[in-house]
C-alpha cells in the first residue's frame, strides 16, 4: 500500500548580514587603513594567554574583522528592486 505525503512548503529564512563595500579595498589609501586597522587588532590578539576558551577567542577575532571592516569600508547598500505591480498595470 502506497501512503501519501503531502508537501509542506516551508517559508525561506532570511538573515540579516553585514555586507561589507569590498570595492573600496582597490583604492590603495582605504586598504592600507583596512590593514591598519586590522593589524591593530590582531595585535591585542596576540596577547591572549592559554588558558582563554577557544570560542571566546574565535568570537573576539570574528568582532574584529567586522568592526574594522565596518569602520573601514562601510555597508554595502542592497538595490532596491522596481515593483512588477506599478501604476501602470492599474489603468488596465
Amino acid at each position: 500500500m502506497l501512503k501519501k505525503f503531502s508537501v509542506i512548503k516551508q517559508a525561506a529564512h532570511k538573515f540579516y548580514v553585514d555586507r561589507f563595500n569590498i570595492m573600496y579595498l582597490n583604492e590603495l589609501n582605504v586598504r592600507k587603513e583596512y590593514q591598519i586597522r586590522m593589524s591593530n587588532r590582531f595585535a591585542t590578539v596576540e596577547n591572549l594567554n592559554d588558558s582563554t576558551d577557544i570560542n571566546s577567542a574565535w568570537g573576539n577575532i570574528e568582532e574584529n574583522v567586522k568592526s574594522s571592516a565596518k569602520n573601514s569600508l562601510g555597508l554595502n547598500e542592497l538595490k532596491q528592486n522596481k515593483p512588477c505591480f506599478d501604476e501602470e498595470c492599474l489603468r488596465f
